[in-house]
């Protein structure tokens, strides 16, 4: 069995453009509004599968192309080429720490508008992999009720202060920290037990800061794991996902449905 894949029919494109910069933003499906930022190399088949997924339930999804060809399927050079490309582009700052990123910016807008457009208290943002981080940044704007992280990383972890970064800067940080004590916000952030690019130091942080109100879900990767992962096991929500009940990941994609129903209903 193979992770879930789909192609981009019934998805609608339109341009959004906010705090400087335009991409096309792919939308599909009725109920609360969830931002799904797709992971590296960009809008590829696993993404738009989940895209898919969070519409049949119940959800409308809007998904912002930031790099890469949508509905392009990966392979080995497209990933590289798509790595060099976002490591150097001034919109994701993929090296720099304590640093307020330009696309957190962006992605607070979209989750504004998605929000005056769809039912709701507000909507939830997943970040994936180069985008994971950027989730929790967009959840300084009160518009979003429940980021998920999943295996953020970004900044690339080269060094010590790069590992415990937690992707956004100690502004936003504090915002986010005060609405989680003060107005009830939480957050889901979710990793492979032997994902050293996105490393364990990184959700020690977060948890530091955010206490109770950050959800983490390690699915456990190291030798003779029950789910068979490799040791490289990385995509959480999409490259890992068997539809199967009781296999990790998919159990891991239920609890992130669940934590949006609750959170946005």
């Amino acid at each position: 069995m193979t992770a879930p894949e789909a192609d981009l029919s019934g998805w609608s494109v339109a341009p959004f453009a906010g705090d400087g910069y335009t991409h096309d933003v792919y939308r599909k499906g009725s109920g609360p509004g969830v931002v799904l930022i797709p992971e590296i190399p960009g809008i590829h088949p696993g993404v738009l599968a989940l895209g898919n997924h969070l519409v049949d339930n119940g959800f409308t999804v809007a998904i912002p192309s930031l790099f890469g060809t949508p509905g392009r399927a990966k392979t080995g050079g497209y990933i590289l080429t798509s790595i060099a490309r976002a490591c150097v582009a001034r919109e994701f700052a993929a090296f720099a720490t304590n640093k307020q990123r330009p696309v957190s910016m962006f992605l607070r807008a979209l989750a504004r508008d998605l929000n005056a457009s769809t039912p709701g208290r507000g909507v939830g943002v997943i970040g994936q992999c180069f985008t994971g981080g950027f989730a929790l940044a967009a959840a300084v704007d009160d518009s979003v009720l429940a980021p998920v992280l999943s295996q953020p990383s970004v900044p690339l972890p080269l060094g010590r202060a790069r590992r415990v970064d937690p992707g956004l800067s100690e502004p936003e940080l504090a915002a986010v920290a005060d609405r989680c004590a003060n107005d009830g916000l939480c957050a889901m952030g979710l990793r492979f037990s032997e994902d050293n690019v996105v490393p364990r130091e990184r959700f020690a942080a977060l948890k530091e800061r955010l206490g109770d109100a950050f959800e983490v879900i390690e699915i456990d990767s190291g030798p003779g794991n029950a789910g068979g992962f490799a040791k490289g096991a990385h995509s959480v929500l999409t490259d890992e996902v068997r539809e199967v009940d009781g296999h990790p990941a998919y159990e891991a994609r239920k609890r992130v449905v669940e934590f949006l129903a609750q959170r946005l209903s």
